[in-house]
């Protein structure tokens, strides 16, 4: 199994959308790319952490590939809008590739460079692209949260 983690605004439909994906075997909603050791929600809604709302996939490189990953990454959110995402302002909706390893890191860097190419995007892509750092598990009642609520997407 390989890990890979990224930011797309709102933790709750990223993590909807990557659960999906045949192949991500788990999921786990929480922060990171911040300085604060084990925020809390609060804290990291207070835009004062410095760190993303982020979801953690471990994924089965035998069934789907990163570059899958990467794709479902450009497709669920607006890489245009820095540290926010729609309604969701601050720092903690900010755009980002957290990478594991240099190969990961290549590719994300591929992928950006492909999509700003790809015409989809009137502005430039502003997507933060780092190594990852240590993650801070979200509280229990944002693991999964649509789907034990029945919903396939957020409602905003």
């Amino acid at each position: 199994m390989e890990k890979a983690m990224f930011g797309a605004g709102c933790f709750w439909g990223v993590e909807a959308a990557f659960r999906s994906v045949p192949g991500v075997m788990e999921t786990a909603v929480g922060y990171s790319g911040g300085s604060k050791t084990d925020p809390s929600y609060k804290e990291v809604c207070s835009d004062s952490t410095g760190h993303a709302e982020v979801v953690l996939v471990t994924f089965d490189p035998e069934r789907v590939s990163y570059q899958d990953l990467l794709s479902v990454f450009w497709q669920k959110h607006d890489p245009t809008q820095l540290n926010r995402q729609g309604p969701d302002t601050g720092s903690q909706y900010r755009s980002a590739i957290y990478f594991y390893d240099e190969a990961q890191e290549q590719t994300a860097k591929a992928s950006m460079a492909e999509e700003q190419a790809s015409g989809r995007h009137s502005r430039p892509i502003v997507t933060e692209i780092a190594p990852a750092g240590d993650f801070w598990v979200a509280e229990d009642y944002h693991q999964q949260y649509l789907e034990k609520r029945g919903l396939a997407t957020c409602s905003i």
